[in-house]
């Protein structure tokens, strides 16, 4: 069986590779900077922006630990990440991508299932 995504808020119809950056960015320029889907095979993948960079979460069960997208070189932190309560949450760069590696990382999560490759940033446990 083949894992399928699709964003939360959506219908149930599964997001391809090819589409999942334009569901997002659907959602973004709407002002939703916090987006969260879901696989068939129970994972979920949260994705936070400000617009600049993102904070991309996978998680492989409910209430587990998690993965998240590195950027080691990063220096600082940033603020405008607003989540779905309301709150603005500021994080180190290091712990976000710019938002067109983010867009990369998830486009790849819903091809292959894998969190990184060779061109990738890292992810962090």
């Amino acid at each position: 069986m083949t894992e399928t995504w699709v964003i939360d808020d959506s219908s149930l119809v599964p997001v391809s590779s090819a589409t999942v950056v334009r569901g997002l960015r659907s959602r973004i320029n709407c002002g939703h900077l916090e987006r969260w889907m879901t696989s068939s095979f129970g994972r979920s993948l949260a994705f936070v922006t400000n617009n600049e960079r993102a904070m991309v979460m996978l998680f492989e069960e409910e209430g587990g630990p998690g993965e998240h997208a590195v950027d080691p070189g990063a220096e600082g932190s940033s603020d405008g990440y607003v989540v779905s309560n309301g709150q603005h949450d500021a994080y180190l760069d290091a712990d976000t991508v710019p938002v067109h590696e983010a867009f990369r990382l998830v486009q790849r999560i819903v091809r292959t299932g894998l969190l990184a490759g060779g061109d990738t940033p890292g992810f962090d446990r």
